[in-house]
């Protein structure tokens, strides 16, 4: 068995308030007015940053055809940020394995192992991270619909470890093969929660864009939990949106560019994440303020005092073992001032 650093409760870095490791959520976000080129570089700024703050590790989303996000060669832009930090853990999160063959993503990670080893994270998913119509362009004639990412699974974990395998593999991925990359799963709704428990592996839970299933999702990860040789214990991370401030009203304002963008997704007009505005009664009808509030309910933004005692209240109800920050923030001083404030709370 390969030795490994599986997340274990109280041996990584936590924060100093809360007691469990906080970590970043980045999708490399393209402003308006802005070009990928910057946004990669802000990416790289705002992890140096996080790593001088104390944030465990940062990862990175797959999406694709999304005018909003430049993180869609996520092992490309993984390699940029491992290679400008020097402590922090980086990685996926995630990976949106249907898209992929197996022994692709065991390349690129073992790969990613070589140049930064005991430092890279693989989280997995089934979601295409996309529309319908780009997933079948990515996915070719494979064809590949997540209904088997069970199987993917267990192909990719072979290749990276042939010795843990049920059956030998005929092709060796090098690099890949011996990689200590520790892998969870990932999720918005039940089916990776009761997979991750059943194979005894790391959850991460997409809180920032499907809080109604987050507690949910949760519960039925720890009750379906089995100890495996990479973890003892069930060990949970939620994602969650998080925009703070030096005050209350900065904070909303701030939000506003969060909320556009989500509602761009909801009226199918794509486009890059926007500047605040002032009134979001202007834009939105009561319908979609009403449907915003259900995808962005767990949400939170506001100054030091009213994000400190949200996010209490936030890991009591969620029983996170780790919070992972996202913050779509048109800004990028005002990004990293947010993450800052999360950081000394």
């Amino acid at each position: 068995m390969l030795a490994i650093a599986y997340p274990k409760k109280g041996q990584d870095k936590s924060h100093a308030s809360y007691h469990i490791p906080f970590s970043v959520l980045d999708v490399a976000p393209i402003v308006k007015g802005g070009t990928i080129s910057q946004s990669l570089r802000n990416s790289l700024e705002l992890a140096q940053h996080a790593e001088r703050l104390g944030y465990h590790r940062y990862w990175l989303a797959e999406h694709h055809n999304a005018q909003s996000i430049a993180s869609s060669a996520t092992s490309v832009v993984i390699g940029h940020v491992a290679a400008g930090t020097t402590t922090m853990r980086v990685g996926a999160g995630g990976i949106m394995l249907p898209n992929h063959a197996p022994l692709v993503i065991a390349e690129q990670f073992g790969t990613l192992d070589a140049l930064f080893p005991g430092r890279i994270d693989l989280g997995l998913g089934r979601a295409p991270g996309t529309d319908q119509l780009t997933a079948s362009a990515l996915r070719g004639v494979r064809g590949t619909n997540g209904g088997n990412f069970p199987e993917q699974l267990e192909q990719l974990r072979a290749y990276l470890d042939p010795a843990g395998a049920e059956v030998a593999m005929p092709v060796r991925a090098i690099p890949g093969e011996g990689a200590a990359v520790p892998i969870w799963l990932l999720g918005s709704s039940d089916f990776s929660a009761r997979l991750a428990g059943e194979l005894g592996l790391p959850f991460a839970f997409a809180g920032h864009f499907s809080p109604t299933f987050t507690v949910p999702a949760m519960q039925l990860y720890r009750n379906s939990f089995k100890p495996s040789a990479f973890l003892d214990d069930p060990y949970g991370m939620v994602a969650v949106n998080v925009v703070a401030a030096d005050t209350d009203e900065e904070a909303a304002y701030l939000a506003t560019s969060m909320q556009q963008l989500f509602l761009s997704f909801i009226r199918n007009t794509p486009g890059p994440l926007p500047p605040p505005v002032r009134n979001m009664d202007e834009l939105w009808t009561e319908s979609e303020k009403i449907a915003l509030q259900n995808q962005l309910g767990s949400a939170i933004a506001g100054s030091p005092d009213t994000v400190r005692e949200k996010l209490r209240s936030y890991i009591e109800a969620t029983g996170a073992n780790e919070i992972m920050v996202a913050a779509h923030i048109y800004d990028h001083q005002a990004r990293m001032r947010s993450y800052e404030i999360i950081a000394g709370l």
